[in-house]
């Protein structure tokens, strides 16, 4: 398994550089982010081209995505134009760590990903955890209860919550537990941010601000997740091997989590390890519309400056996780089911 894991990841060294060039050049069609740096006062032509030159915007892209990628050797950047060079110019490189600086604070990269990242992290966990304990319970129910009532009510739930729009359902969820619920002099729940500032960041107040926001996003993934856990459970259960089980005199429950769950997860574990590096780029609607400071909210906030060292520097962070936790799925895999070898 070690030469496995050894092996994945030196082919995922020019997958990542493939993706890298994809991602750069794209880029340059994206805008122009010397236009927002003055914010609400569009730079002046002149300061303009000066920026442009200094910024190395004005090289060839293949040139600029050299820069990036291993760094140039300037000394120092004038970005306002008084004669005093502000930021440091001299990078080494995306290669050797220096992820540049975002052209809007100017503040590294790295850095702004790191203040943000833990708060994301704690986000999408959590509604993450909420999901997979859910989407196993009511698809296993459904499954061991085809066509009954209940499995009919699940799915006609299941398709209503699949067929939500984010912004809606979480709109709605702050008009009937924090609008209604504070005119019917119930207790409320909060709607922005991640505490209250008179308060302070205390535990109680993290998970008061993450209900609705988990919610939101377990509601309709949860939707989607248990109609595929119902399915594979019941093709599963359909197999020779569960039938002779139950032939043999084995308990029901010992036949479903035995021999039938282990099976019937296996594609359930790639649809997990597929989302699993999504986390990392945040709820983009949700952390929006509550005010979640996460990476969602960041990479929404630079795409609207056109803010290329941000964009890229959070793309090429989504890009190495799926690369890593596809591998991490191959191991889990060989772990459920030992009939599964890893070369």
């Amino acid at each position: 398994m070690t030469n496995y894991i050894i092996r994945r990841l030196a082919q995922a060294i020019p997958q990542l550089f493939l993706i890298s060039v994809i991602l750069f050049a794209l880029m340059q069609a994206f805008g122009d982010p010397i236009a927002t740096l003055g914010g609400r006062i569009p730079p002046r032509p002149e300061d303009r081209e000066r920026l442009r030159r200094q910024l190395g915007l004005d090289q060839p892209v293949y040139k600029q995505y050299i820069t990036w990628l291993i760094g140039n050797d300037w000394t120092k950047i004038d970005m306002d134009g008084d004669g005093v060079p502000e930021t440091p110019g001299k990078r080494r490189g995306v290669l050797r760590g220096d992820w540049g600086n975002s052209l809007v604070t100017r503040q590294p990269v790295l850095e702004m990903i790191g203040n943000r990242l833990p708060n994301t992290l704690l986000l999408m966990l959590t509604a993450e955890f909420v999901i997979i304990l859910s989407s196993i319970f009511i698809g296993l129910y459904s499954a061991l209860r085809p066509y009954s009532w209940i499995d009919n009510l699940l799915t006609g739930l299941s398709f209503v919550g699949y067929s939500m729009p984010v912004f809606w359902l979480a709109l709605m969820l702050m008009y009937i537990f924090a609008v209604n619920f504070r005119r019917w002099g119930l207790p409320y729940l909060p709607t922005v941010g991640m505490f209250d500032p008179a308060v302070g960041k205390t535990p109680g107040e993290l998970i008061k601000h993450m209900i609705l926001p988990v919610a939101t996003l377990a509601i309709i993934s949860t939707a989607g997740y248990s109609r595929f856990v119902r399915s594979s459970v019941l093709e599963v259960l359909g197999q020779d091997y569960v039938r002779t089980a139950r032939a043999k005199g084995l308990r029901a429950m010992k036949v479903v989590f035995r021999h039938a769950l282990p099976n019937a997860a296996l594609p359930f574990i790639t649809i997990i390890g597929l989302d699993i590096p999504i986390l990392l780029a945040g709820a983009v609607v949700t952390e929006r519309i509550f005010a979640w400071p996460g990476m969602g909210r960041l990479f929404i906030d630079h795409t609207e400056r056109s803010d290329f060292p941000m964009l890229m520097g959070i793309l090429m962070l989504i890009s190495m996780a799926v690369v890593i936790f596809q591998i991490i799925t191959d191991v889990v895999y060989s772990i459920v089911d030992p009939r599964i070898r890893l070369h």
